[in-house]
């Protein structure tokens, strides 16, 4: 298990899927402001690709995230779009609804961090987001993360167009004990 001051990130376990699909994924406005296509139905028992992974070629780590007092299953959290090539890749994370607010993303986002530019020697770590998300902006720039653009209504969500905010950190830039 990966640790951060608050939370730590493990392998997902078989009994983590029904709460974070009830939790998360059954939840239409919440999966729709958070996945890149639309809200659908996933029948009970069904494997959810969201929460299965079977990517042979490592292009995306899935994390659950625990509490370190207690080990309570709080969210997920990924590395994805994972280039070996260019060193860097994307950043995701979901909290449970009771788990919002608690400072638990900016230890999620440092715990990944780490993982991508100590574990994996990263270059580039890059977080897209909607534009009001604020609890995300805080979390990744608490973390050293640089707006580096806007999408403009480039994430069509729930009958709306709405912007993205696209940040970067380089491990140059990472300060670990932020």
């Amino acid at each position: 298990m990966l640790r951060g001051s608050k939370v730590g990130l493990r392998a997902r376990h078989e009994d983590d899927i029904p709460i974070l699909r009830a939790e998360l994924y059954d939840d239409v406005v919440n999966s729709s402001r958070a996945e890149g296509g639309p809200w659908r139905p996933i029948t009970p028992g069904a494997k959810d690709p969201r929460l299965f992974v079977d990517d042979p070629k490592e292009g995306i780590v899935p994390f659950s995230v625990v509490e370190l007092d207690g080990g309570t299953l709080i969210g997920t959290a990924t590395l994805w779009g994972i280039d070996t090539h260019s060193r860097s890749a994307h950043i995701g994370l979901g909290l449970l609804p009771s788990a919002r607010g608690k400072g638990y993303g900016t230890d999620v986002v440092a715990v990944l961090c780490h993982y991508g530019f100590v574990v994996r020697s990263l270059h580039r770590l890059q977080i897209e987001t909607l534009a009001d998300n604020v609890a995300m902006l805080t979390s990744a720039e608490r973390n050293g993360f640089v707006r580096e653009g806007v999408l403009r209504s480039s994430a069509w969500v729930m009958g709306e167009f709405l912007d993205q905010v696209l940040l970067g950190l380089l491990v140059e830039e990472w300060k670990p004990d932020a």
